[in-house]
């Protein structure tokens, strides 16, 4: 569960007794008894510690060893995300950006976000990028690029999938379906279906990749079987430049 996380950051993890506390609450995360990780974090809570107010934030998100209660999440997060934890940020963001246990807010959503990716949080950048395109500016589009590729750089697939887009429909950045069809397949092998989806569909095209009508096919079911939306539109079409010719009569 990514509101879940190890304590990080040069400050924190200088202290050995606090960081030895985290590790123990980890470990007791890890065998799926949150109500032990909850009394080691609430001490360090109480201290100021941010990453622990994020993860008790999450557990009261999540009904982890509590009762859920969004309100005492929203709490114990803002005290997190105002003490300059990135994950905390990242995290009281995705309350606003539901607006759950507060006003739905995009703005401040993505306030929140850009302070957590400003601070290298890789699912932060993610999302950043994500808001920023969606949103339609054009002016936005460099920006939600950069942040694509810094996410992507750090391991997230949906960010490679997002670049992939981008480089294939030229937004923010010169058309070239080489490098898109590049970035599908680092998200493919990285686990999201719709880098797989897309991969599909540029393979049945030959957009990027070689023409190949019977991997296409492969590719966009074995996505549609992962639950990718973005498969279906190209399964019919490559069904049929996949199925043999009729012998002439």
């Amino acid at each position: 569960m990514r509101w879940l996380e190890r304590l990080f950051g040069r400050d924190e993890t200088a202290d050995g007794d606090v960081a030895a506390t985290m590790a123990q609450a980890t470990a007791a995360v890890e065998r799926g008894d949150h109500a032990a990780a909850l009394a080691l974090w609430g001490p360090l809570a109480h201290a100021g510690i941010g990453r622990a107010q994020n993860n008790i934030g999450a557990c009261f998100a999540e009904g982890l060893g509590v009762a859920r209660d969004p309100a005492l999440a929203l709490r114990w997060l803002s005290l997190s995300a105002e003490g300059g934890d990135p994950v905390g940020q990242r995290n009281l963001a995705a309350l606003h950006f539901k607006g759950e246990a507060v006003a739905q807010s995009d703005a401040e959503a993505m306030r929140l976000y850009r302070l957590a990716a400003e601070q290298d949080d890789a699912p932060a950048q993610d999302m950043l990028s994500w808001m920023l395109l969606e949103g339609g500016n054009p002016a936005d589009r460099a920006e939600a690029l950069r942040w694509a590729q810094a996410a992507a750089e750090a391991g997230i697939a949906t960010s490679m999938t997002r670049l992939g887009m981008m480089h294939h429909d030229a937004l923010g950045v010169d058309r070239d379906a080489d490098t898109a069809a590049q970035w599908w397949q680092r998200g493919m092998a990285a686990g999201d279906p719709d880098s797989e989806a897309m991969l599909g569909a540029a393979t049945l095209l030959g957009q990027g990749v070689p023409a190949d009508a019977e991997r296409a096919l492969a590719l966009l079911l074995s996505a549609e079987g992962k639950g990718s939306p973005l498969a279906a539109p190209f399964i019919k079409a490559a069904r049929a430049a996949a199925a043999p010719a009729e012998p002439a009569p």
